[in-house]
């Protein structure tokens, strides 16, 4: 009689517990499935939209860890776990290793920013987290950006995006400002017409839009015109520093004078001071 309420609870428990365990295991199992058809489905989105690399694998693998420890909580409840606590440290835990790594999670988001609405894009001239240069890499956490005169720089990607970034070769066309000083002596119609025929010999300046050429300022020394030609992009800055040198071989060779500062200084001397110059003369 013994042994046969043993084998009746016996058969009682695996009754009990079998079905739940074998829907605890379904349920692994297909939502270990079910996480990996949806992380594949996430990484052919994201290398359909382009995304970068890097970015797409992290995604995937944090997205998959994610629903698989989802997964796991919910076999665990149908077996009759208490999952409360389970939920409970690991909201700590996460809460734990974000204070932790609070810099690292900045410099992560303001990267799937950069990913995400590409402000710039690698081989861009920008100016962006307190320095300049071209951008070589743009990875999660930073951007690696060569100086002009080819510095290595690697700038958090919080410091990027917590800033203006301006992209100086986003665009096809860029303006060159320049401004040129001349004498008040000198003739503004003889001025405006030699830039002009500067501007004229120069084939990469652009049409469209026109070029301007004005007074902006009259100055202590100067009068200061700007001359501001459209170019390329790409010939920016040579046209930039052959019209500089262009505009000075010419004003040389027509006789316009380009000032440096200078301050005209009148003294006032009274009787006294004259009388004293008058008796050094003497002495001397």
């Amino acid at each position: 009689m013994f042994m046969e309420a043993i084998l009746l609870k016996g058969q009682e428990l695996l009754a009990f517990y079998g079905l739940k365990v074998v829907a605890a295991l379904a349920i692994f199992i297909i939502g270990r499935i079910a996480a990996g058809m949806l992380r594949g489905v996430l990484k052919k989105m994201m290398e359909k939209g382009q995304v970068e690399p890097t970015l797409t694998s992290f995604i995937c693998s944090v997205s998959y860890v994610a629903m698989l420890a989802f997964v796991i909580i919910a076999a665990l409840g149908k077996l009759g776990v208490q999952t409360a606590s389970f939920v409970a440290v690991l909201g700590a835990a996460g809460l734990a290793v974000g204070l932790a790594l609070q810099g690292s999670l900045s410099n992560f988001a303001s990267g799937v920013l950069l990913v995400i609405f590409t402000p710039f894009k690698v081989g861009d001239y920008v100016e962006a987290g307190g320095t300049s240069g071209t951008v070589e890499e743009i990875s999660i956490f930073s951007t690696i950006i060569k100086s002009p005169d080819n510095k290595r720089i690697i700038v958090p990607n919080a410091s990027v995006t917590g800033a203006n970034i301006i992209n100086h070769t986003a665009n096809d066309q860029r303006r060159v400002d320049l401004v040129v000083g001349v004498g008040y002596g000198d003739d503004i119609d003889l001025v405006r017409t030699t830039l002009q025929e500067i501007l004229a010999k120069d084939d990469r300046l652009l049409a469209e839009p026109a070029p301007t050429i004005g007074v902006v300022e009259l100055a202590e020394s100067s009068v200061n015109l700007v001359v501001r030609p459209w170019v390329k992009t790409a010939d920016y800055w040579a046209v930039y520093f052959d019209l500089n040198e262009a505009i000075k071989k010419t004003f040389d060779e027509k006789g316009i004078s380009i000032p440096f500062p200078q301050r005209d200084l009148h003294l006032t001397m009274d009787g006294a001071a004259l009388e004293g110059i008058a008796t050094l003369r003497s002495a001397s």
